[in-house]
């Protein structure tokens, strides 16, 4: 995921102005099942600290191990694990174990492609034995531009190739700024997403009320930008204010998110949708058909925590194309 790989870039900038060296270790295929799937990376440092996991935490000690040999020969590596050893995890995972050396070009091309939310392709090559081999490692590719993650990485046609689309990082715009927002607005950043909350210009509140947010912003009704909202954006409109409400859906009527979320009782969706039609009859019935409300699925939510929760669950479930059910009662395998 976006998020993951931007919190490895991060670290390993971080590491490497300490003058510490990195070694980067990806799932790169799967036989069975494991707690993550191919595309999980964890990153290593020489002096034992680690970012990320490959797995629930039952491999993670020997991969530790493992890249022992790569700080110390600056070689990449294959290595797997199978389930029969009863090692925690039930299928056979494979790794791919590299030095990561981040260069400038890289970090910079990186964090533009994120802030222009630009899609990226990681392409890991490698083969599945254990053991050193050469040209075997990973590149990112940003637009027409291939960074390898080490010197040592070359194309070579007769290894096995792995790839991982990159998107831009999924962001959740909360309208909406009270307390309930809040909590909304540190559950989305635990997971991962990029959150940006939207308040009206006659609310005191400030960004350090909303620790976990990228930003918080304040534009007029006529004035919001909507260029950014895409397919990776979520929306919850949570003002608890019926007029605000119907303000912001005027001002966004052209927008289509991949999920957006009116908090509130069913009752008052259908008030703010004959108030649309009023202001607007020519309002498009399909924006009208993607508002979700009430936001959230049924877990008996209480507090605003819970519902947070609630709200977090419907989003995912709408953008991985899930029907919320209990585990138990699924049929197949958990990621099927």
């Amino acid at each position: 995921m976006t998020h993951e790989f931007k919190s490895i870039i991060e670290q390993a900038k971080k590491w490497q102005e300490e003058g510490k060296k990195s070694v980067l270790v990806t799932v790169v295929d799967l036989e069975g099942s494991s707690y993550r799937r191919p595309g999980v990376r964890m990153l290593l440092n020489e002096c034992g600290e680690t970012m990320g996991a490959v797995s629930g935490g039952c491999v993670e000690k020997e991969v530790n191990f493992q890249s022992g040999s790569v700080f110390k020969e600056g070689k990449s590596k294959m290595i797997y694990y199978d389930g029969r050893l009863r090692l925690g995890c039930e299928g056979i995972i494979y790794m791919l174990v590299e030095p990561f050396e981040l260069t400038n070009e890289l970090y910079q091309a990186f964090n533009e492609a994120l802030e222009n939310r630009i899609s990226m392709m990681i392409q890991s090559q490698y083969k599945k034995e254990f053991g050193e081999f050469e040209h075997i490692g990973s590149t990112i590719k940003i637009e027409n531009k291939i960074f390898p993650f080490n010197k040592l990485v070359k194309e070579n046609n007769r290894l096995i190739k792995y790839e991982q689309k990159l998107p831009p990082l999924f962001q959740l715009l909360i309208i909406g700024s009270e307390h309930d927002a809040v909590q909304l607005c540190a559950a989305a950043s635990h997971v991962g997403w990029d959150v940006t909350v939207m308040a009206s210009l006659d609310d005191a509140k400030t960004k350090a009320y909303f620790k976990e947010a990228s930003k918080l912003i304040t534009p007029l009704y006529n004035t919001i930008n909507i260029s950014n909202i895409d397919k990776q954006t979520a929306i919850v409109l949570m003002t608890h204010s019926f007029n605000k409400d119907v303000q912001y859906l005027l001002a966004l009527k052209d927008v289509y998110p991949a999920y957006f979320g009116l908090l509130g009782p069913k009752h008052r969706r259908e008030r703010l949708m004959d108030k649309l039609l009023e202001y607007n009859p020519d309002i498009d019935f399909d924006f009208i058909d993607q508002l979700r409300g009430p936001a959230g699925i049924n877990i008996g939510a209480e507090s605003a925590q819970e519902i947070a929760v609630s709200i977090i669950a419907e989003i995912l479930s709408v953008i991985r194309n899930q029907n919320p059910i209990v585990l138990k009662d699924k049929s197949g395998n958990i990621h099927a």
